[in-house]
């Protein structure tokens, strides 16, 4: 069933092996609070299972879990979309690959992990929630690819996305994704970071980029670099999390 969700991004995950230390870290630097919830079959790796629900001023938008152990850590944006099954097959078609086969989340809806022909992972799901899109705690997505091109025509497939006129400089491409005329994503393939894979980035929204890493105890996160380009309003800070992961920040 469609719903006015369809091909925007409803939900993050962050795969951490120090869930502990994820939680302090974000809510030092962008005021989330959290929920627990009781899994008793897990989606992650079955059994009896604790799931940790992130939250921006009563809006949930995003998870924190122990990954299984043939999984990597990270952050999965998950797209909404109107059949997760048809989507996994239509992966396939399109060079990309089904990480993981498409699974019922109890309570929440169905997923699926896939990975695009250039190695970025991201995740799909129809949803039986009534929760809206998270925009209070993310803003768009952003795609970072140091040396190869957006696989636009595959974004487009899968997901109908619009993109605009690419604004090129030096030979480098920019983009906006847009949903029905609401942006929600932006790529570059120039990276601003040396030896980065492509990668889906959440945008975390925070009062001030800059001053929230000072509210982070024990100066843990490293500033890595900072852009400013026309599709998005604000400058963007690239910054590893406590646990080394990528992530990047923009004025709320």
């Amino acid at each position: 069933m469609g719903t006015d969700k369809t091909s925007q991004i409803v939900w993050h995950d962050l795969f951490t092996t120090d869930r502990e230390r994820a939680m302090s870290f974000y809510q030092s630097l962008a005021a989330w609070e959290y929920v627990t919830e009781h899994a008793t079959d897990f989606a992650w790796g079955g059994g009896t299972q604790d799931y940790v629900l992130a939250l921006k001023e009563g809006e949930a938008g995003a998870g924190i879990v122990t990954p299984p152990p043939d999984m990597s850590t990270g952050w999965v944006a998950y797209v909404e979309v109107n059949d997760v099954d048809a989507t996994a097959v239509l992966t396939e078609t399109l060079a990309g690959e089904v990480l993981r086969p498409p699974f019922d989340v109890p309570g929440v809806g169905r997923n699926a992990l896939l990975r695009d022909p250039n190695g970025a992972t991201i995740g799909v799901a129809m949803s039986r929630h009534n929760f809206p899109v998270p925009r209070r705690q993310f803003g768009n997505e952003v795609y970072l690819s140091a040396d190869r091109s957006f696989p636009r025509d595959f974004y487009a497939r899968l997901f109908d996305w619009e993109f605009s006129k690419p604004q090129v400089d030096e030979n480098h491409s920019r983009n906006t994704i847009a949903v029905q005329g609401q942006i929600v994503a932006a790529t570059w393939d120039d990276s601003p970071l040396d030896n980065l894979s492509s990668r889906w980035l959440p945008m975390i929204k925070v009062i001030d980029p800059l001053g929230s890493l000072r509210s982070v105890p024990d100066l843990v996160g490293v500033k890595l670099g900072q852009m400013s380009d026309a599709h998005v309003p604000q400058d963007l800070l690239f910054l590893e999390d406590a646990d080394g992961e990528l992530v990047c920040l923009t004025g709320a």
